[in-house]
């Protein structure tokens, strides 16, 4: 019934992402943080402890999915599908504040 993360779909990816540089592959209608999930040490780092964290509520509310999207710092990437060619980055340390 359930499947582990680190299995993946049964059917082959549809799309080629980059997670800090190494081509990772990904489906159609996975979210940024599915993918995070998926690839070890691709998690953030806490900005109190240094702890690494990864995805966890997947609704938007625990910001432990922020990541680095295309070049945009603090994405909630649960909240963002993945899209062919697309750029991921762990991110380190707080979410950057709008100015």
């Amino acid at each position: 019934m359930f499947r582990s993360v680190h299995e993946g779909p049964a059917t082959r990816s549809d799309m080629i992402v980059l997670v800090n540089g190494a081509e990772t592959p990904a489906w159609n209608g996975e979210t940024v943080a599915g993918v995070l999930l998926r690839v070890p040490g691709a998690g953030r780092t806490s900005a109190v402890s240094g702890a690494p964290r990864l995805p966890y509520c997947q609704m938007g509310v625990c910001f432990d999915c922020l990541a680095i999207v295309d070049g945009v710092a603090s994405t909630q990437g649960c909240m963002v599908p993945v899209k062919p060619g697309m750029r991921i980055e762990s991110q380190q340390g707080p979410r950057e504040i709008g100015r």
